[in-house]
């Protein structure tokens, strides 16, 4: 980074999980890998896939240090398998020795089935109506409890604390500070004006347990034609950031396009949605503050992982000025869009 940059000079905790390391916590709980391991796209976890002695495979998900307690992960875990138990597709850990989360060389870890599967085609409408029924029952095994230890996705968890972290550790260079701080105060002040993303206790919007990250790559699909435990149709994995929040949480990051498109692919979302589940359409209007929250937050993550080598590899363009007032002009594009009408469908 340009400006604010963490030092780098000491041993990232990631740096001391080598293969040998994965193996041995992989023996730990009874799995012996026959020495094939292949590192899964994660830049949150250290995720591997690894080739078992008896022919099959599992994924290994080694949890970032310091990010979410044992009792959080855990909360996770039973989440994932209150949808397994209802037919959900979710890729949940496994219970070895009758456990779902394990300690080994100062790491938290989990192991899951190996699933397979390619990129939903979200252009399609049947598609995208099928994971809308999907979504329904998630949500609707995620209202019957609340998360007691995960955070809340709200203004404060997701704009004022990182807007906060941001500019007193130095993280925004000085000649866009004041730019930056302006429009982000800008945004969090129209993003003030809806209940639920405050914790205003006159919000009639329910807050229910979601999970939290449904963007494209979250969602694998199964061929009609292939041959897998999963099924047809959708599966969805990494529930790492599952959290409480509004059912709409996890419909936006599936729309692209311009307004006619992304109504047309929500209109397919809802249609599949409400075959399962009714629909809240005021809950349409939280779709701008949510992806500003979301544009926000993006930022104070990427700089709270900089010491981890493998940002700076895939993220080198994050720090400079040029980035910042990339995010000045978004910001500005998204108070403008928090004041245009919302999706209707």
């Amino acid at each position: 980074m340009k400006h604010g940059s963490v030092d780098n000079r000491r041993m990232h905790a990631y740096e001391s999980l080598t293969p040998n390391v994965v193996l041995d916590a992989l023996e730990h709980v009874g799995l012996r890998g026959d020495g094939r391991l292949t590192a899964l796209s994660s830049y949150e976890n250290r995720v591997y896939q690894v080739q078992l002695e008896d022919g099959s495979a599992v994924v290994a998900k080694f949890y970032r240090p310091q990010r979410w307690s044992d009792s959080q992960i855990l909360e996770e875990h039973e989440f994932a398998h209150a949808l397994m138990a209802a037919e959900v597709p979710v890729i949940g850990p496994l219970r070895l020795n009758d456990k779902t989360l394990h300690h080994f060389g100062g790491f938290s870890f989990s192991v899951s089935p190996r699933r397979g599967g390619r990129p939903p085609e979200l252009d399609d409408a049947e598609v995208l109506e099928w994971i809308g029924r999907f979504l329904a029952r998630i949500h609707s095994v995620g209202a019957t409890k609340a998360f007691a230890t995960r955070p809340t996705l709200n203004l404060d968890t997701f704009a004022l604390e990182p807007k906060a972290w941001l500019l007193d550790n130095d993280m925004v260079p000085l000649d866009v500070q004041s730019t930056w701080t302006k429009a982000c105060q800008e945004a969090i002040d129209l993003i003030a004006n809806y209940p639920v993303l405050t914790g205003s206790q006159t919000s009639e919007t329910r807050l229910i347990r979601l999970h939290g990250d449904c963007h494209p790559g979250n969602i694998l699909w199964t061929p009609n034609d292939a041959v897998a435990s999963a099924g047809p149709g959708p599966h969805f994995v990494d529930l790492d950031d599952a959290r409480m929040g509004p059912s709409v949480q996890d419909f936006w990051m599936l729309l692209s396009g311009d307004r006619s498109q992304r109504t047309h692919q929500l209109g397919a979302l809802v249609d599949g949605y409400e075959q399962f589940r009714e629909f809240d359409r005021e809950e349409l209007a939280l779709i701008e503050p949510l992806r500003t929250l979301r544009l926000i937050h993006y930022s104070a993550w990427l700089a709270r992982r900089w010491s981890d080598p493998t940002f700076p590899v895939n993220f080198p363009w994050f720090g400079s000025s040029d980035y910042w007032q990339g995010q000045v002009q978004m910001l500005h594009e998204q108070c403008e869009a928090m004041q245009e009408n919302p999706l209707i469908v």
